[in-house]
């Protein structure tokens, strides 16, 4: 075996299975998050609404405050950048399979189905855009504070962990809903409602779930990591 061939598996070995595993959920939500966001779900009792992309813009924030907490800020930094590659790449299939022709017998038989996807999907556009900008913005922010609030001290206890991670995400989220409802939705409906809807839920979600999830989530990275 040649020396550049043992030099690459010796470097994929010393990856930590983690970090392996959170990059490839991560690069799902990228995706996931842009074609949840067209639907808006009402937040009962309330007439406030809050698109459904923020589920998997939570685990975003989770992956990504986690990622930066065992493995550091700078690769955290990193794969939220990669992560346009899965955003980039999605739309340009969506755009393939949007203008590719539909069978012969979806046209004849489902041509509901195909009416409403095509509707949905060409739609989006706006959503893929809002999307990027918003992400970029609002997930290096989260890295940054979190990374910031932990100062120069190495051994975090699982308190300050929860506690910078809600801080953190509830920052950034709020951030998030700002760029993102404006720049998708402004001009087709009015969006106040769904404005303040996404801004307290992430909030609410940030301060509720978060702390939790992270602490979950580098426990069960240190799990993965000792396999």
């Amino acid at each position: 075996m040649t020396e550049p061939a043992n030099e690459t598996r010796l470097a994929a070995a010393a990856m930590p299975l983690g970090l392996f595993v959170y990059t490839l959920l991560y690069g799902g939500m990228t995706v996931l998050a842009g074609v949840l966001a067209f639907k808006q779900v009402q937040l009962w009792p309330t007439d406030l609404a809050v698109e459904s992309g923020i589920f998997a813009f939570l685990l975003l924030v989770v992956i990504s405050s986690t990622i930066a907490q065992l493995y550091g800020e700078k690769l955290a930094n990193r794969i939220v950048w990669w992560g346009f590659v899965p955003l980039l790449v999605a739309s340009v299939l969506m755009q393939l399979v949007l203008n590719l022709p539909a069978s012969t017998e979806m046209v004849e038989f489902r041509s509901e189905d195909l009416a409403a996807f095509e509707r949905v999907h060409a739609t989006l556009w706006r959503v893929w855009m809002a999307g990027p900008a918003a992400y970029i913005v609002s997930l290096l922010l989260n890295v940054w504070i979190f990374s910031r609030l932990r100062g120069s001290s190495e051994g975090a206890s699982t308190v300050s962990l929860m506690a910078r991670g809600a801080i953190a995400s509830a920052l950034s989220q709020a951030i998030d809903s700002v760029i993102f409802i404006t720049l998708a939705f402004y001009g087709q409906f009015a969006i106040t409602n769904l404005l303040i809807g996404q801004i307290i839920a992430k909030v609410a979600l940030s301060l509720a779930l978060v702390p939790f999830l992270i602490t979950g989530g580098v426990a069960f990275a240190r799990w993965l990591d000792r396999r």
